[in-house]
């Protein structure tokens, strides 16, 4: 029997979304390493979003435990089903259009609730794993977040058990992009701050998505501090003819402070100078989509163009991968979210579909796009950029030539991923010692 681990995760199937496949994954393939996992999950949890297609990924002879969660959310759904699906998904109306509801939902949210709304999960959560952790000997603890008050509970099982402790982040904590939106009090603000340099001082080791996370906690803590990114995996999808239009296609939620205008105004100036371009042209968004995002789309005149399929199952979701013309990818355009490597961009990059990516000067996903030969990287400045870029593509696909040959991607499939974490949790100090 190989080193027993207790994997404490909010997200897991039948929710759906970005946040569950990094844990999925990597339970998929630890077995094969040497590792047994154990996998600690709510039992009446509130997911924005739900797939039951992954239910069919877990492994079956992977040990599920559940326990329930009190879920603030679901009590805040009684008086709004809308605003708490959205701002449970990280959604956040724009502050000149949010209603009092809301406002009152994004303050209760972060200052009654820290560090964030399953905060109410961690003491049942100690008590149970507590004892089940002595009875079937687990060695090592891993929590990932958001929610980051999982972290709490693997801080408090440390202090009271001989394991050893990974804190896992799939985004940062106090510098994450919404975290300015909760409307935070002096006390809450510096409470968050308090709580996370805690956790980082006292988890043996800390894994992070990105560069720039490392290097933001490398100044908060001397744990050690490793990058193992999202990636992809193996899909077993029909080869998808292509689309007929020249489709850019937008995978996944478009929040409010993601809403690229400099695009937009690119694309109306291409469809009214452009005959062949308007007549080709379509707006494929599949997802959950701001009211922001969808009225900047009709500013600009795009709304004929657009194709609003909603959210689909991961498997159809990967199937439009790899039948777009171009992909397109946007992240927040602020210093915060330099550190965010979106999850989708892996499974973008092995489509074999050219990348359009907007995002802040010096964003880390940057580096990969140009590393692997995948796609374009233009900041919410070079509109010039951003208009040749399009029309290389337009004009590619006009050819018959439009693709993307990426170089150097198997260092992201899951498979490898998931070695390199195997290799870590077998070396994990212990500081307890």
């Amino acid at each position: 029997m190989g080193l027993k681990v207790l994997i404490i995760t909010y997200y897991w199937p039948p929710a759906g979304g970005p946040g569950v496949q990094r844990w999925l994954k990597f339970v998929k393939y630890l077995p094969e390493f040497g590792i047994e996992p154990v996998v600690y999950i709510p039992e009446n949890p509130t997911y924005p979003l739900i797939d039951n297609g992954l239910l069919e990924e877990v492994r079956a002879d992977v040990t599920v435990l559940k326990q329930k969660i009190t879920e603030p959310y679901a009590w805040a759904s009684a008086f709004s089903r809308s605003s708490t699906k959205k701002i449970s998904s990280g959604i956040i109306p724009n502050k000149k259009k949010q209603s009092l509801l809301q406002k009152l939902m994004l303050w209760v949210r972060g200052n009654l609730f820290i560090p964030d709304a399953r905060v109410l999960w961690v003491r049942p959560s100690v008590q149970y794993l507590e004892k089940y952790s002595k009875e079937h000997d687990i060695e090592v603890i891993i929590t990932t977040g958001p929610p980051h008050s999982l972290h709490l509970i693997g801080k408090k099982l440390k202090e009271k058990l001989s394991v050893k402790w990974l804190a896992d982040f799939r985004d940062p904590w106090t510098t994450i992009g919404y975290h300015k939106e909760l409307k935070l009090s002096a006390y809450a603000a510096s409470k968050h701050k308090s709580l996370e340099k805690e956790v980082l001082n006292a988890a043996d080791a800390i894994v992070v998505t990105s560069p720039t996370t490392k290097k933001e906690f490398e100044a908060l803590t001397a744990r050690p501090v490793t990058v193992i990114t999202n990636g992809y995996d193996v899909e077993k999808t029909e080869k998808q003819p292509l689309d007929e239009k020249f489709t850019i296609a937008h995978i996944g939620s478009f929040l409010s402070e993601r809403n690229p205008k400099i695009l937009w105004e690119v694309l109306s100036e291409l469809v009214k100078e452009n005959e062949s371009f308007r007549n080709s042209f379509e707006l494929k968004l599949i997802g959950a989509v701001s009211q922001e995002v969808l009225a900047s789309v009709k500013q600009h005149g795009l709304e004929p163009y657009q194709n609003l399929v909603g959210y689909l199952p991961h498997k159809e979701a990967v199937a439009h991968q790899r039948k777009s013309q171009v992909l397109l990818l946007i992240e927040i355009d602020s210093a915060d979210t330099r550190c965010i490597i979106p999850g989708k961009l892996f499974e973008y990059m092995v489509s074999e579909r050219p990348i359009l990516a907007i995002g802040p000067d010096k964003a880390d996903f940057a580096d990969i796009l140009k590393s692997t030969n995948t796609g374009i990287f233009v900041t919410y400045t070079e509109k010039d950029r951003l208009r040749n870029a399009i029309i290389d593509y337009f004009d590619k696909y006009t050819g018959q030539t439009l693709t993307s040959h990426g170089i150097g991607l198997q260092q992201y499939s899951r498979k490898n991923l998931t070695e390199q974490l195997a290799v870590l949790l077998k070396k994990l100090p212990d500081t307890n010692r």
